[in-house]
């Protein structure tokens, strides 16, 4: 059953599958048609978010089993609502004392039929798995550990013990075990499992086999044949070793009778493959092209220049959107995904020792030509061998132009030609082929979204999973060629604005888009409040990149919130990676960062952010419903995140991750519900076979108007760029030319329309339209 709108829900022990059931009336009544639940699965005991999962056999245990979400199902069918569920393929939770399949891996070692679940190179590791769970050094921590029971414990940790070595004095016993434990600093170069992006938490799993495909989507599946499940997300497809035999897979085994959708990140034209048995992707893509529309260009270009004047970026700020992504790029794969690229050379050497003609090329080249290469891939993935799109000639000569010697160059000729499938098809070329792809996507994800998306800050609204703060803004023009791209090919795909991922819930994005129509105010505004907070005892920021995304988030925010906004830069500065990080804190810098927050944006000056933010007010509200109306009736399928039907401020998470609650009914809330029960009775409209065809507004602020026609019977229309608009003037006498027939709007019937309407008439007392063909009337005629 295609759905005509999900509503996400995160689902954790303080909001069980019984919290859940208990929100479906009101979920009914807003409009959607099914729920979109996070992973279902038993994952870690206490997880607030279900993707480490440990048993894949069985419905967590923490959210109510398997009865609980068999009752949920029930309580939604009798609602008229169905259910989507996150699924996890690509990795599982790497701590044994839960995941009884990697606790049997551990105690029997390769030859444990569970071993060909998990994504292990044995041979890396001497004939073990690392373990980087230790403290300190193994040699410091003996002390720390003690076996009971034939199980060792090191802390709240529990580890299984191979047969016979239980008695064994500690040191030896450590020795004859098919794991080594090791400290956790070891996992940036030593690791030998894959894991997710570069959480060693997670161990990949080898959903390529059949047999692990079986065993791991055994529950998902029953659920999905009992009915219990008509939908599924698949999270991180581009961390599998075939993410389009895998879907295939998956969908022969629910006999295609699944709405499945993929989280897949498009960066910039590119499109999603083709072949992929899917619906489309979760919708990060159409978020991208929502949130550019509301984003002025020039004035992007005057805060870039407001930026480095204030800010006075160097090195990794220098204020250039590509060179920090390069910079950034650089510093994962040397540093984070180290053990990564090890791996990738490793395999590049044993390929070139089997051929004399590439004997010749020195592990170090080899090395440098993998490094040089990945920083130059420009989307997550490659997937179709032989994609020059992706590495192509010309970024071949930029890696080649890393070595000071030309002949020494030609290693990346060699790695190049493995990535593509090029130079044979042995085991150790295929096994290139894919973790190539797999390291590219992890590179992709922490250098841009994890990296630079905290170094690179003129317009933070732009920075947000797939975007292109570089370029950010998008013209109505581009706009409506991917919606009719859409609706051709992918009509049935994902569309969202928020997320549980995202940096910055839509609206706290809409607010700060506003200041790209308002660049020179907001210099004049953070001037003024960097002096007046200034003037009071930790109120200056310890460097000025903060101190701009500090104002820019609290301006955002509206009226910041001390907890909320301290956690959340923190977080910033330490993805950044400048003065501080996770893994080398500098406790005296985030002490100053934390000094700033509370003496700053959520001290004493938060009353003047507040009444700046007031003023911004009509055009934000111009930005939220305009994103809000757009995403409900474009085509594909919109998911709402749990609270977006109002408003809803949030920042990274775990601030977006809070536990559902109903809130109060406001003016957003009366759009979605109106726009909901649109698609709800006029499926045919909003469908498969509806067709999307755009509007033209025509006179002197024509390109401050989004319009179209879906199938004829709807038409929607939205202001941008609100505050450009009211400084030319308002509208004047520009128009907006509808289908042939008569009009009515949705959020007030008696006003009807036909053929032109004035658009200062149309937004007197909205900046955003809903119309449909009036009941009764079989006046249409002409519709698109």
């Amino acid at each position: 059953m295609r759905p005509t709108a999900t509503y996400r829900l995160q689902l954790q022990p303080d909001f069980p599958f019984s919290a859940a059931a208990a929100a479906v009336p009101y979920l009914a009544g807003l409009g959607v048609s099914h729920l979109h639940l996070s992973p279902v699965l038993e994952a870690v005991p206490g997880s607030a978010h279900g993707y480490d999962v440990v048993d894949p056999a069985r419905v967590r245990e923490e959210l109510g089993g398997e009865e609980g979400l068999r009752a949920l199902a029930r309580t939604a069918r009798e609602h008229g609502l169905g259910l989507v569920v996150d699924i996890v393929p690509n990795h599982m939770a790497a701590v044994p004392r839960h995941n009884r399949a990697l606790w049997e891996v551990l105690r029997e070692g390769p030859l444990s039929p569970y071993a060909r679940w998990f994504d292990i190179d044995w041979e890396a590791g001497g004939g073990k798995v690392l373990l980087p769970v230790l403290a300190g050094r193994v040699g410091d921590e003996l002390a720390s550990m003690r076996v009971e029971d034939d199980v060792l414990h090191y802390g709240e940790q529990r580890f299984p013990l191979r047969e016979s070595t239980a008695k064994l004095p500690l040191p030896e016993l450590l020795e004859a075990q098919w794991y080594r434990l090791g400290w956790w600093r070891l996992a940036r170069t030593e690791l030998n499992y894959r894991r997710f992006f570069t959480i060693s938490e997670l161990i990949g799993v080898r959903v390529e086999d059949p047999e692990v495909f079986d065993a791991t989507h055994t529950k998902i599946l029953e659920l999905v044949r009992d009915g219990v499940v008509d939908g599924l997300r698949i999270d991180h497809p581009d961390g599998l070793a075939d993410p389009e035999a895998y879907l295939v897979r998956l969908d022969a085994a629910t006999g295609g009778a699944c709405w499945t959708v993929v989280e897949k990140i498009l960066t910039g034209d590119e499109r999603l493959p083709a072949g992929w048995p899917v619906a489309g992707t979760t919708g990060y893509d159409a978020l991208r092209q929502i949130d550019g529309l509301f984003t002025d260009p020039g004035g992007v270009a005057e805060l870039v220049g407001h930026y480095r004047e204030f800010a006075g970026p160097a090195g990794d700020r220098g204020g250039y959107w590509e060179a920090t992504v390069r910079r950034a790029a650089y510093r994962v794969v040397t540093h984070e995904l180290a053990a990564e690229t090890a791996a990738l050379t490793g395999l590049a050497e044993r390929v070139c020792r089997a051929d004399p003609a590439l004997r010749d090329h020195a592990p170090w080249a080899l090395r440098a030509a993998v490094r040089e290469l990945l920083v130059r891939v420009p989307v997550y993935r490659p997937y179709r061998i032989g994609g020059e799109e992706v590495l192509t000639a010309e970024a071949a000569a930029g890696a080649k132009a890393a070595f000071t010697v030309a002949e020494e160059g030609e290693a990346v000729d060699v790695v190049r030609a493995l990535a593509l499938g090029r130079l044979g098809d042995g085991p150790d070329h295929a096994a290139f082929r894919t973790r190539f792809a797999q390291t590219s996507s992890a590179l992709r994800a922490k250098s841009v979204e994890d990296t630079a998306f905290y170094r690179y800050a003129p317009l933070i609204s732009a920075n947000e999973v797939g975007g292109d703060p570089g370029s950010p803004a998008v013209s109505p023009g581009k706009f409506h060629a991917y919606c009719e791209r859409l609706a051709r090919d992918w009509p049935a795909t994902g569309t969202v604005l928020t997320t549980h991922d995202t940096k910055r819930s839509a609206d706290v994005r809409a607010r700060i888009a506003v200041l790209s129509e308002c660049p020179d105010r907001w210099a004049e505004f953070l001037a003024r409040i960097t002096e007046e907070a200034g003037r009071l005892e930790g109120g200056h920021a310890p460097d000025p990149h903060l101190a701009w995304v500090a104002w820019q988030t609290a301006v955002g925010f509206g009226f910041p919130y001390d907890e909320r906004l301290r956690t959340a830069l923190l977080k910033s500065v330490r993805e950044a990676a400048l003065h501080t990080s996770w893994t080398e804190p500098d406790e005296a810098y985030e002490r100053a960062v934390a000094a700033f927050v509370s003496a700053g944006p959520a001290g004493p000056p938060l009353y003047s952010v507040a009444l700046f933010a007031r003023e911004l007010d009509p055009y934000t509200r111009a930005n939220v419903l305009g994103a809000a109306l757009l995403q409900l009736t474009m085509p594909g399928v919109p998911d709402l995140y749990q609270g977006t039907e109002r408003e809803f401020l949030a920042l990274v998470d775990p601030d977006n991750r809070r536990p559902f609650h109903q809130g109060p009914v406001d003016e957003k809330t009366a759009l979605t519900k109106a726009a909901l029960r649109l698609r709800r009775e006029r499926p045919e409209v909003f469908g498969d076979a509806g067709t999307y065809v755009p509007l033209a507004a025509i006179g002197p602020a024509e390109e401050h108007c989004v319009a179209f026609c879906r199938t004829g019977e709807v038409v929607t229309a939205v202001t941008r760029l609100s505050l450009r608009l009211d400084e030319a003037g308002g509208w004047a006498d520009t128009e907006l030319v509808l289908p042939v027939g008569r009009w009515a709007d949705v959020l007030a019937p008696e006003r009807e329309f036909s053929e032109t309407v004035a658009l200062a008439e149309l937004f007197a007392e909205c900046p955003v339209a809903l119309l449909s063909r009036p009941a009764g009337r079989e006046d249409s005629a002409g519709r698109g």
